[in-house]
């Protein structure tokens, strides 16, 4: 089924609760592979009962229809099973980071007014602490729950330009496609072996997880990126389907041992996230093929998408491809002027109105034009075929390895330390992750590089963390209070 068709079978009530197609997919098939993690397989029949426990054990440690429960699981069968605990009760996923610092999670759980976080022992939480095991020990009844359906499906979060954080609630409730057919615009299906490498408290991996077993796939989930373990996990479990983003495809593609490995049966691999340097992507196209590569851009709220083969964009190099339907993109200029074909501007997004909202934020307010267009803050250009064009990202964001960095965060923790006179944090470019977080500080007296790094790593989750710092002896603000990071960046990559 097409995008398309998803979309209409949502809007005309073609669908089932996610809980009542697990019960579906485990009476017809109760012994074949469902999860696999850490070495340890799940088939269906396992992953129904124990979520059904942990759904029950949820129950009793207060969570309540509608709730938000703050995930902060690190990859592994605990993370999918405590998703799905929450949907059969009614209760909407809300993941997190399982590195996260106790202010940032603070915050995020302030947001969502989560009643409990799951995680492991050890994670310093501002609501009661509950592991995945402690929940499936709350209950011993593994029998199905009333059918029930979340008000949302899923409430990832992301940071934002004042540095805080914010929810964004889907629009979608907690259902899926009768039979699973949706799977079908990601390629995969019952017979599908999906390989996970990605982190899944991330939205698009987090998507394409769940899909793949509301489809009836079998996944395969790795606790954490390796390039050759990737590979190897292809071949052992002949994987069919596999999620990257471009950070992964070059670390994998530098591997001097590659084609050791027999990749054979892939027939589908999504790349997302981030854009992919021009270079890479056609290596890819001629090491897999072209009808193998796919390419998805969109934001997690889902407005709507652009999609573009492999075969495709050997036509139009450099493009994300064009709007799949549920919507419409254009660029428009500063002053909020639609731009005409191949001018470069600020790509914003309209949701066709015969359809529900994709999302809401809790949080944070999204960036607006009169006539329901949204952007995310990329700026590109289209084609005369309607092809999209990423040029870059609205000068305050940093995209770093797949991920989206605000520099007022980390401005902020920065200038907590008190020997930070003023910073200003920008992206410098880099060949794998495509920026790296610069500081540029102005120090007082007595600053240690070595302190500020600590005090940094106790507010910062690793990949915010600035790679390279640079102690410079002015205000780096103006006499308004505001950074020029454009002219900063600009400034140092012309020295370098």
């Amino acid at each position: 089924m097409s995008q398309q068709g998803v979309l209409a079978a949502l809007a005309t009530g073609e669908f089932i609760s996610i809980g009542a197609r697990m019960m579906e997919i485990a009476a017809e098939k109760p012994d074949a592979p469902a999860v696999t993690a850490n070495d340890v397989t799940l088939s269906w029949k396992e992953l129904h009962e124990r979520t059904n426990r942990m759904a029950r054990g949820m129950l009793a440690k207060g969570v309540k229809f509608g709730d938000f429960v703050t995930i902060a699981l690190p990859n592994g069968s605990g993370f999918i099973e405590a998703c799905y605990a929450c949907w059969k009760i009614g209760a909407t996923p809300q993941p997190v980071s399982s590195k996260l610092p106790a202010g940032e999670l603070a915050a995020i759980v302030e947001l969502a007014n989560s009643p409990i976080v799951v995680g492991n022992p050890g994670l310093t939480s501002p609501r009661p602490l509950v592991t995945a095991e402690e929940l499936v020990a709350a209950s011993a009844d593994d029998s199905d729950l009333p059918d029930t359906i979340a008000p949302s499906y899923k409430a990832p979060t992301s940071g934002g330009s004042t540095g805080r954080p914010k929810l964004i609630v889907s629009g979608s409730r907690g259902v899926t496609v009768k039979g699973g057919v949706e799977g079908s615009f990601w390629r995969y299906d019952g017979n599908s072996t999906v390989l996970m490498p990605g982190p899944l408290y991330h939205n698009g991996p987090f998507g394409c997880v769940f899909g793949a077993l509301n489809a009836g796939a079998y996944v395969v989930v790795m606790p954490k990126f390796d390039a050759e373990a990737t590979l190897r996990d292809i071949e052992k479990y002949k994987a069919d389907w596999v999620y990257f983003v471009p950070t992964m495809m070059s670390r994998i593609w530098r591997l001097p041992n590659r084609e050791d490995f027999d990749v054979s049966s892939l027939k589908t691999l999504w790349h997302l996230a981030a854009p992919c340097p021009p270079h890479l992507k056609e290596a890819y196209i001629h090491w897999l093929g072209g009808d193998v590569i796919m390419e998805l851009y969109a934001g997690t709220e889902a407005q709507c998408v652009t999609v573009i083969t492999g075969t495709e964009w050997l036509l139009h190099r450099g493009s994300v491809g064009r709007v799949m339907g549920g919507g419409e993109m254009a660029a428009f200029d500063a002053e909020g002027n639609k731009l005409p074909t191949g001018e470069t501007g600020e790509i914003y997004m309209k949701r066709d109105p015969s359809l529900p909202p994709s999302y809401r934020y809790i949080g944070a307010e999204a960036r607006t034009l009169p006539g329901g267009w949204e952007s995310l803050g990329d700026i590109g250009y289209f084609d005369h075929d309607g092809y999209l064009y990423l040029a870059d990202r609205r000068t305050d964001m940093i995209l770093v390895g797949g991920a989206n960095i605000y520099p007022a965060e980390i401005e902020a923790a920065l200038d907590e330390h008190p020997l930070v006179a003023s910073s200003a944090v920008i992206g410098l470019p880099h060949d794998e992750l495509g920026n790296q977080v610069h500081a540029i500080i102005q120090p007082r007296a007595g600053l240690d590089l070595e302190d500020l790094k600590r005090h940094l790593a106790e507010r910062l989750v690793l990949y915010k963390q600035p790679r390279s710092f640079e102690m410079v002896a002015e205000n780096v603000r103006d006499d308004a209070g505001k950074v020029r990071r454009t002219a900063l960046r600009d400034a140092r990559i012309k020295k370098a």
